[in-house]
């Protein structure tokens, strides 16, 4: 117990300072971004004076170094500022969205994890025939498809041509009332309350979207399974345990265990990277979560949502990285020494 402690606390303590950069960074990075807020909020008829009575009242006149200072002390305390478009809290508005990103982002990378990793070990043990070569033009093609690309060419097919999906607006069907909520993913929310049409709704509604995220991110995890397999296979202790006349299933389930942390790794990445670059997946299938939200704050020069977006994802990848490294803790007993 106290060698996990220890590798806990050595992680928790890069955290903060890593947080504390990306805020500082993207706090100045966003300030870059054109349009005056005071304007978009009061109109291009408002006057001079009102103009720079607004731009006063929200610190816009203040030094950028002052600027941040306060902006860092407010989220010291939890608090990200206000949204002018929805006239509340940053931090309410994300609470409320951000489950349809996750939800969305999830159920994509565990789709893609069902792709990748069986065909990167199928590619991996078979060095010739069709699965290698389908393993190998997948992991090319789906490295060069663009997620919003791929998008929309589903719904012509399943939805204009078809008409098997229902269209692509939302999470649910407005005649259906969502159900109480639980854990914020509809689907579960559902299965909980037994809710069935919602239950039905939300699938379909989810099916595309999930698709997308899917095929899309299969092929980096197929790639690195197949790669850290392969490496695995022809190292010295898988030759030595074939030498020895153990069965080919315990070798090669020996290898793919060997080869977890780096899938892990890139499970990971691509989950953190999701979380904040699902946007234009979002706005295809208007599924309202918090990228589309920060988008639509960046159009309109609404910056709390945007650094609170940034916040957000921020912290909710860290947290991920930290769950990662306590994954490596099991899996590799290097670390327990």
């Amino acid at each position: 117990m106290l060698p996990l402690v220890r590798y806990v606390a050595r992680r928790i303590i890069f955290v903060v300072p890593q947080l504390f950069g990306i805020v500082l960074v993207s706090f100045f990075l966003v300030k870059l971004i054109p349009g005056d807020p005071a304007v978009m909020m009061l109109g291009p008829t408002a006057s001079a004076q009102s103009l720079a009575e607004l731009r006063d009242k929200m610190g816009f006149t203040k030094p950028l170094m002052e600027q941040f200072t306060h902006y860092l002390a407010d989220v010291a305390r939890g608090d990200l500022g206000t949204s002018w478009q929805t006239t509340r809290p940053v931090t309410e508005d994300l609470f409320q969205r951000f489950p349809a990103t996750l939800e969305l982002v999830t159920f994509g990378l565990l789709l893609a994890i069902a792709i990748g990793f069986p065909l990167g070990v199928a590619a991996a043990r078979l060095k010739r025939g069709v699965t290698r070569k389908v393993a190998d033009y997948y992991g090319l093609l789906a490295g060069a498809l663009p997620d919003f690309w791929l998008a929309l060419v589903l719904i012509y097919v399943f939805y204009t041509v078809l008409g098997w999906i229902p269209a692509p607006l939302g999470r649910i069907d407005m005649a259906i009332l969502p159900p109480p909520t639980v854990t914020g993913s509809l689907v579960i929310d559902s299965l909980f309350a037994g809710d069935w049409d919602a239950l039905r709704s939300s699938l379909g509604h989810l099916a595309l979207p999930v698709l997308t995220l899917g095929v899309i991110n299969a092929g980096p995890i197929l790639k690195m399974t197949q790669s850290m397999t392969e490496r695995t296979l022809s190292s010295d202790f898988v030759r030595y345990a074939e030498m020895c006349g153990l069965p080919r299933r315990i070798v090669l389930r020996q290898a793919v265990r060997a080869a977890l942390p780096s899938v892990v790794t890139i499970i990971s990445v691509l989950y953190g990277f999701l979380i904040g670059g699902a946007v234009l997946v979002e706005i295809v299938f208007s599924w309202g979560g918090a990228g589309q939200y920060a988008v639509q704050g960046v159009l309109n020069a609404d910056l709390n949502p945007v650094l609170g977006f940034v916040v957000f994802s921020a912290v909710l990848s860290l947290a991920t990285y930290l769950i990662v490294d306590l994954i490596y803790f099991a899996l590799d007993p290097r670390l327990r020494g």
